[in-house]
C-alpha cells in the first residue's frame, strides 16, 4: 500500500505531489463511503483521535469530529475554554496527560504559530494541524484544492486568486503552497495593507484590483476579514472595503466569462461576498464542506495506517 511521506500533517509545505495525489485518491473512495446510506466503516475501530481546540472553531471541529466517527474512532473533545490551561497548566502538560490516556492522534488547533510541530517534536503522537495562528491549515488547503479539481478536472495551468485578508490568513499560505505543488498558478488580491510585504517571495502575483484579478483567474477564493486577528485598522471602514474587494452579481456579470467561486467559511455576507453570489450556481462552498469531510478521513486513515505497521 502507498503511504504518506510524512509522519504527521503539519503543513502543506511538507508535503509533496505524490502525498496530495494519495490523499485525493483516498478521498474518493471516502466520499463515495460518505454518500451511502451507511455511512460508516470500521476502518478505525482501534484508533483513539484527541481533538484539542486552544481557538474557538464549529466548521473545522463539526468535520474532523464527524470524518473520525464515520472510520469508527473512539473519539475524545477538548476545549480549552472548559480546560485547565485557564488554570496556568502548559500546552505538553495538558497533551502529556491526554497522552496518558493512551491517544493515537491528536488533531490540533492553536493561536500560536509552530504550536503542532513543537508537539510533534515532544510526542510519541501522530499530530494533525488544524489551524496555528496566521500560518497554515493543512486540511482547508488540501479540500480546497480537491473541490477544484472536482469541479475543472485538473489544477495544472488553472489560474487561482486568493481574495481578501491574506495578512492574517493561515488558508491563504496553505492554499498557495498546494496550488503551486500541483501545477496552478496563483494571484493575491486585497487592500495593499492585509497583503504580506514578501508575499511576491512564493511566486504568487499581486493585483489590488478585484475587476483586473477576477478577469484573469478561473477560481476565485474569497477570504473573510479576519478582524479578530487585528490589533489596528488596516482599512478605513467595512463598507469602503465592500465597495472595493466585496463579490456582487453585477461586478461578475462585468467580466466576460463564467469563474467558479470558493469561500472557507464562515461567511460575512454583505461583506466580502453577497448572498446573491454565495448561494448562486457558480459557487461552490456546500461542495467544499461535504469534502472537507472526505479529507480529513483520508488524512486520519493515512496517518493510523502509519501506526497500525
Amino acid at each position: 500500500m502507498k503511504e504518506l511521506s510524512v509522519q504527521h500533517l503539519l503543513g502543506i509545505k511538507h508535503l509533496n505531489k505524490q502525498d496530495i495525489d494519495l490523499i485525493f485518491e483516498t478521498a474518493n473512495h471516502f466520499k463515495e463511503v460518505i454518500n451511502r446510506p451507511i455511512k460508516k466503516v470500521p476502518s478505525l475501530r482501534d484508533i483513539t483521535i484527541a481533538n484539542l481546540f486552544f481557538e474557538n472553531s464549529t466548521r473545522t471541529k463539526l468535520s474532523f469530529e464527524l470524518a473520525e466517527k464515520r472510520l469508527s474512532a473512539d473519539v475524545i473533545n477538548f476545549s480549552s475554554a472548559q480546560s485547565s490551561v485557564k488554570k496556568g497548566e502548559t500546552l505538553i502538560d495538558t497533551v502529556n496527560n491526554i497522552l496518558a490516556m493512551k491517544v493515537d492522534i491528536i488533531v490540533m488547533r492553536h493561536p500560536n504559530i509552530g504550536a503542532a510541530s513543537f508537539l510533534a517534536k515532544n510526542t510519541n503522537t501522530k499530530i494533525i494541524n488544524a489551524g496555528d495562528g496566521a500560518h497554515e491549515h493543512p486540511t482547508q488547503a488540501l479540500l480546497d484544492s480537491y473541490s477544484i479539481k472536482e469541479k475543472l478536472g485538473t489544477l495544472k495551468d488553472k489560474k487561482i486568486v486568493i481574495i481578501g485578508d491574506i495578512l492574517h490568513s493561515r488558508v491563504a499560505l496553505s492554499n498557495i503552497y498546494a496550488l503551486q505543488l500541483q501545477g496552478a498558478e496563483v494571484m493575491v488580491c486585497g487592500p495593499v495593507s492585509l497583503i504580506p510585504k514578501h508575499i511576491k517571495k512564493l511566486d504568487v502575483l499581486v493585483e489590488t484590483n478585484i475587476k483586473k484579478a477576477l478577469q484573469w483567474c478561473d477560481v476565485a477564493n474569497v477570504l473573510r476579514v479576519q478582524h479578530e486577528r487585528m490589533d489596528i485598522n488596516y482599512f478605513p471602514s467595512v463598507r469602503e472595503y465592500t465597495q472595493l474587494f466585496g463579490i456582487n452579481s453585477a461586478l461578475l456579470k462585468s467580466i466576460d466569462k463564467e469563474i467558479v467561486i470558493m469561500h472557507p467559511g464562515p461567511i460575512n455576507r454583505g461583506v466580502e461576498i453577497t448572498s446573491e453570489v454565495a448561494d448562486s450556481n457558480q459557487a461552490i462552498i456546500l461542495n467544499q464542506v461535504e469534502n472537507g469531510v472526505a479529507i480529513r478521513m483520508a488524512i486520519i486513515y493515512l496517518l493510523a495506517q502509519q501506526i497500525k505497521k
